[in-house]
């Protein structure tokens, strides 16, 4: 365990450099910790008021067959599942507790909803002090300026300011965008992935990449989708 490393590149880069064994992210972990990372970075949330409420396709359950994942058990229904209890919920807290004084508990609520593929986390947390829209999004454009793979979104852009699960398919982005409720002096970050590309088997590559000193977009460029 001394020569292995936590697989989430936008975090944990050089450690994965020198690494003989990378363990990869689950797919809600990645799209959680990206969403929160730049926050708990510049201490700007109350740590104590993490909540996440996430949102995943039948491919998230994996390839087993499950009564719960048959068409016409989910089709025209979204459900809650592992409420308070999901395995991912231990993950997100370690790994944001690296940006962390104390240790971290996290509200974590996964949901499955009725499309293939494509995962949207919504965090929130309440701010230590109020901070201007473009503030933070100019922290996380800051704090993610050189990763290929992650997209912040502009809060200017009108309706197209929150990512969509469409938008990252059979992509290996992680996309983000950012509000400030001022009435309730909260933060929200929505965040949006494929859970089978960067979730998953996309990661794997860019980690690979990164151990043996390619690219790290190589093969990653290109959209390959299945199931579609």
């Amino acid at each position: 365990l001394s020569q292995s490393s936590y697989g989430l590149p936008e975090i944990n880069r050089s450690a994965i450099k020198g690494s003989k064994l990378v363990a990869n992210p689950g797919c809600y972990a990645t799209c959680s910790i990206l969403s929160l990372a730049p926050l708990l970075s510049a201490g700007l949330i109350d740590e104590t008021t993490l909540i996440v409420d996430a949102k995943s396709g039948v491919t998230g359950a994996g390839r087993s067959l499950s009564l719960g994942i048959h068409y016409n058990e989910c089709n025209e229904s979204i459900k809650a599942y592992k409420v308070a209890s999901h395995r991912h919920t231990p993950e997100i807290e370690q790994a944001l507790g690296m940006f962390s004084k104390s240790s971290l508990a996290i509200s974590f609520t996964p949901h499955l909803v009725p499309m293939n593929r494509g995962i949207l986390c919504t965090a929130y947390a309440s701010l230590y002090k109020n901070i201007e829209i473009n503030d933070l999004y100019n922290l996380y454009r800051e704090f993610y300026k050189d990763e290929p793979f992650i997209r912040i979104y502009d809060p200017e852009s009108g309706e197209y300011r929150f990512p969509e699960t469409r938008w990252v398919k059979g992509s290996n982005f992680c996309d983000i965008g950012l509000s400030v409720d001022k009435r309730t002096n909260r933060v929200i970050v929505v965040g949006a992935l494929d859970n089978l590309v960067k979730g998953a088997a996309g990661q794997a590559i860019q980690n690979m990449n990164i151990l043996f000193g390619l690219d790290e977009t190589s093969g990653l460029k290109q959209a390959s989708i299945f199931p579609a």
